[in-house]
């Protein structure tokens, strides 16, 4: 059930792919099929959630330059015409959530004339550059430090570091801050030079994105999806990748590495980007590519 997403997903990945090119000619654009540990973790976590009502399972999202871009983007789809109908509209920039996080989502409902694809419901999420470095920011210090969060759980001086960053990067763009967040500038720079320093936030990071500098390069002529199974205690990280006629063996051989994983620290995930390049790109935490965000942590507290 969960792999029969991905028609419905390639679709709108498709169309996102090209509607968001009409604003960034350099927009990233991927997908990913929610994993396995990630839907068990939130129907625990949420009692009332049945399977069938989870609306991310299919995702696929795009990053664009500029807050302004997302915004556009966003107005597109509000008023354009999908093989879909739009069922939701989270908007995250305009009320960030108390742990930081600041993207657009839109929900859709599949229309297909096959059943098993009709109303498959896919999240596509908007984000600007800035946004996505902290959003893979979070998840690369989640993987290492074995925390949730994504969540919002976890050492809760972490959690208030990426809200505070979060409310920094929202100045940036001009947009709403985080709530329970520093308002005055000048305070909200003291509280993230605290943070930087008590946790060694940058020197962190910075072990975390070398350890991994010696990666593969992983370019094969028409690979289409990819298999990443990371190591964060080594750190490793190994990447088989697929072409598209390959799904279903793709979607095995996810469902296998799920199950040999279960209850490790290992994480694996399935993706498809356009190129190896656009993957490393779209899915900066499992590379522990942290420049971005580094970047504007020195801009936030300098």
């Amino acid at each position: 059930w969960r792999s029969s997403h991905n028609y419905a997903l390639n679709f709108f990945q498709n169309d996102l792919r090209r509607q968001a090119r009409a604003f960034d000619t350099n927009c990233i654009v991927a997908q990913r099929i929610k994993r396995l540990s990630s839907i068990t973790d939130k129907l625990r976590r949420f009692k009332t959630t049945r399977l069938s009502q989870m609306q991310d399972i299919g995702g696929c999202r795009a990053v664009l330059e500029d807050i302004q871009q997302v915004y556009w983007l966003a107005e597109k789809y509000r008023t354009g015409d999908l093989k879909g109908a739009l069922v939701a509209e989270k908007n995250y920039i305009e009320a960030p959530k108390s742990d930081g996080y600041r993207a657009i989502h839109f929900v859709y409902k599949y229309a297909a004339t096959k059943n098993e694809f009709h109303g498959l419901k896919i999240e596509m999420q908007l984000r600007s550059a800035k946004q996505h470095a902290w959003a893979t920011a979070v998840e690369t210090v989640a993987l290492f430090t074995h925390q949730a969060l994504k969540s919002n759980r976890g050492y809760w001086k972490w959690r208030r570091f990426f809200a505070s960053m979060a409310s920094a990067i929202a100045a940036m763009e001009k947009g709403n801050l985080v709530p329970n967040t520093d308002s005055d500038a000048y305070g909200l720079k003291l509280t993230l030079r605290d943070y930087v320093e008590e946790l060694n936030v940058v020197q962190q990071l910075l072990a975390y994105e070398k350890a991994l500098t010696d990666l593969p390069n992983y370019q094969v002529p028409g690979d289409h999806y990819f298999l990443l199974l990371l190591n964060p205690e080594i750190p490793s990280l190994q990447v088989w990748g697929y072409k598209k006629s390959q799904l279903q063996q793709a979607t095995s051989d996810y469902l296998e590495h799920e199950r040999l994983i279960r209850g490790s620290a290992l994480n694996a995930v399935l993706v498809s980007a356009g190129s190896a390049a656009d993957l490393r790109k779209a899915y900066p935490n499992y590379f522990l590519d942290t420049t971005a965000f580094l970047n504007l942590v020195r801009r936030a507290t300098s």
